[in-house]
């Protein structure tokens, strides 16, 4: 064996780790310079509010921890704005579909002072809970007895005085029979009523089959197709697009992000049903969310550039601000001025 002389297969993990590197990269440096294409242009003065927006109120407004002055507050801050629509957190549900009565005590009271202050604001119930589709806990529907208790729950808040139900269920997978056949039943009790339905829906495959490819290696198919994100929207009145949590580093890509999960959603969203575009009023930095990147400045002019580019005159689309409690005045003040004004 010849001097200086060195086995050679110290060299290859490091050759295949590179090469495993680049091919990483490559993508990702594709992804982010489509997503800060996504990102430029002009989104247009037609598109700002219709009107149409909504936004999630926390579970202290039905609890007794909030007063009339609060609501005298609340009316001031989205005075001349463009919300509709209140999603108030009269849940959790129990595992099993019920909703014990005990939950939001004060709901009879904060329907009544909304009422007096917002008389033009439509109050929804907004009622949720944790799937057992990635663990041992949580809801099952593929049980019938458990769907139907729902609905039940459904009446009872309605029989409350709520102008609306929405529904919040997370984890729940792309495809998944046994939702649509929940909205089904929901859909004969609020058409009954003449209230909508609405759904807070997962966001859209950035990549066809994204979604199963992710389930695979994480067991968390984090994306729907648009095909099912389709089949919702066509059986509810209201969809409300959870767009954040999105894990982009960077402002650019985010708002990049939006845009294109708007125009995905656009393309199958009913001109019937109203699409509401998330945006994120908290503040967090967490595995998936850099509040830096996050902003509502972006998101709005995200979801006003794939409105633009892709159905220009739709009157039935929004924006949802998620979520009150965590909400900032700079918050505020983006959404504002990059929304505009109902005055």
């Amino acid at each position: 064996m010849r001097a200086g002389w060195r086995a050679p297969r110290l060299k290859w993990p490091k050759r295949i780790a590179g090469g495993l590197a680049l091919l990483t990269l490559v993508p990702l440096l594709t992804v982010g310079a489509v997503l800060r294409a996504s990102y430029a242009g002009d989104p247009g003065d037609s598109t700002m509010t219709r009107g149409k927006d909504a936004i999630w109120l926390g579970h202290a407004w039905v609890d007794g921890r909030k007063s009339e002055a609060d609501i005298a507050a609340f009316a001031r801050r989205i005075h001349g704005t463009g919300i509709r629509d209140v999603y108030v957190h009269v849940g959790p549900l129990e595992h099993n579909g019920s909703l014990p009565a005990s939950r939001s005590p004060k709901a009879r009271w904060f329907l009544d002072a909304m009422d007096r202050r917002l008389p033009g604001i439509r109050v929804q119930a907004w009622l949720g809970d944790e799937l057992a589709t990635e663990g041992p806990r949580g809801m099952r529907l593929a049980e019938g007895a458990t769907r139907a208790r729902v609905v039940r729950s459904g009446r009872a808040v309605l029989d409350t005085g709520f102008e609306g139900l929405h529904f919040d269920l997370e984890p729940l997978h792309s495809g998944d029979p046994h939702f649509l056949s929940l909205l089904d039943d929901l859909g004969e009790v609020t058409r009954a009523r003449h209230v909508p339905l609405s759904v807070a829906a997962h966001q859209i495959d950035p990549l066809p089959a994204l979604h199963s490819v992710a389930g695979k290696l994480s067991g968390h198919p984090k994306w729907w197709s648009q095909r099912f994100f389709g089949q919702v929207a066509r059986r509810v009145d209201q969809i409300a697009v959870m767009s954040y949590d999105t894990g982009m580093p960077l402002e650019s890509l985010y708002g990049g992000y939006v845009a294109e999960q708007t125009e995905l959603a656009l393309e199958v969203v009913p001109d019937s049903t109203d699409l509401l575009m998330g945006l994120p009023f908290y503040h967090e930095n967490k595995i998936g969310h850099r509040e830096v990147a996050e902003t509502t400045a972006a998101a709005v002019r995200g979801a006003r550039l794939g409105l633009g580019r892709t159905d220009r005159a739709r009157k039935n689309f929004g924006l949802a601000l998620y979520v009150d409690f965590a909400a900032r005045p700079e918050d505020w003040s983006a959404y504002r001025s990059g929304w505009g004004s109902r005055q």
